[in-house]
């Protein structure tokens, strides 16, 4: 068994390298397997995370990874893991990266990966987004207080989204991209709040080197804004654990329960691959720590023993 792994997380975001510490830590042999390619590069500063406020993520994750691998027992190996199989020792992690193959054997494995993220189509969209755009309203509003705020989205949440956000501003316009998503009584209460919801589709974020300027709509009128908020749509990147048959809700998300047991024994999963989905960075760090303490106490009991799956 000595080229077994106790533990292979999958995914250094927050919740993989919390939980690989706190696993490390329990004197556990751990492989932390990550390409190095989250979900949330393009955003300059995070906000939020305890002691780390105004930190750059990809800074966070360095320092994660350098507290991890300060243990005995810790290894990291930057790749991406395509496959997850199970075997009689457990499981059998095949990855690849840059045209290199290769694969792991672990007792248990942790899937803590993000999530795929696809923005509305709308032009210069992605030039903005992370700087003058956002996604996390928790995240970033503070830094957009008090602007003119549009909030784009082709998602039933549009209204609550732009309620939460007059918290930080009274002056936001939400923008449906020809989404019939509104209903009367949200357009009554956003009214309320003095927010407007503009109907027609967007063409174009528009701004220069500078910053952002406006929302130009699809019949070229532009309406004046300085910063933005979008919903994109999210999707579990989770392909690479279909061979382990594990269980997935409606959002392609795996069913987990209150511990982070998959429906596969010995297979868990904390952070963004589990519901609601996307998180601030320090609530996926606790969800890493939380469902580590279970793996541990679990493995404490030696492999039959471990946790029952989720039913």
């Amino acid at each position: 068994m000595s080229d077994v792994y106790d533990v292979a997380v999958v995914g250094a975001g927050p919740a993989g390298l919390s939980a690989a510490l706190n696993l490390v830590r329990a004197r556990r042999r751990v492989l932390l397997i990550d390409s190095n390619r989250p979900r949330n590069s393009a955003t300059l500063l995070s906000h939020g995370f305890l002691t780390r406020d105004g930190i750059s993520p990809l800074e966070l994750r360095k320092l994660g990874r350098e507290e991890f691998l300060g243990y005995e027992g810790a290894e990291h190996r930057q790749t991406l893991a395509t496959a997850i199989r199970t075997t009689e020792d457990g499981f059998e992690i095949d990855c690849e990266f840059r045209g290199a193959a290769s694969s792991a054997t672990a007792r248990v494995v942790l899937v803590s990966t993000g999530l795929h993220e696809t923005l509305p189509d709308v032009g210069s969209l992605r030039a903005f987004y992370g700087t003058y755009v956002h996604s996390c309203i928790e995240c970033d509003a503070w830094g957009k207080r008090d602007q003119p705020i549009a909030v784009i989205g082709e998602h039933p949440d549009l209204a609550e989204r732009a309620l939460l956000l007059s918290q930080w501003s009274d002056d936001i316009v939400a923008f449906t991209n020809g989404a019939d998503i509104v209903t009367a009584s949200e357009e009554s209460r956003l009214a309320s709040r003095g927010i407007r919801v503009e109907r027609r589709r967007v063409a174009a974020i528009q701004g220069d080197r500078e910053g952002m300027h406006g929302v130009e709509l699809a019949d070229g009128e532009v309406v004046a804004r300085t910063a933005g908020f979008v919903r994109p749509t999210w999707s579990g990147a989770l392909e690479y654990v279909a061979p382990t048959g594990a269980e997935l809700d409606a959002d392609g998300l795996l069913v987990v329960d209150d511990h982070g047991r998959t429906s596969v024994q010995g297979l868990y999963a904390a952070g963004e691959s589990t519901a609601p989905g996307p998180q601030q960075l320090i609530v996926a760090a606790g969800s890493g720590a939380r469902v580590a303490a279970t793996i541990n106490r679990d493995l404490v009991g030696g492999v039959e023993h471990l946790g029952d799956a989720v039913q």
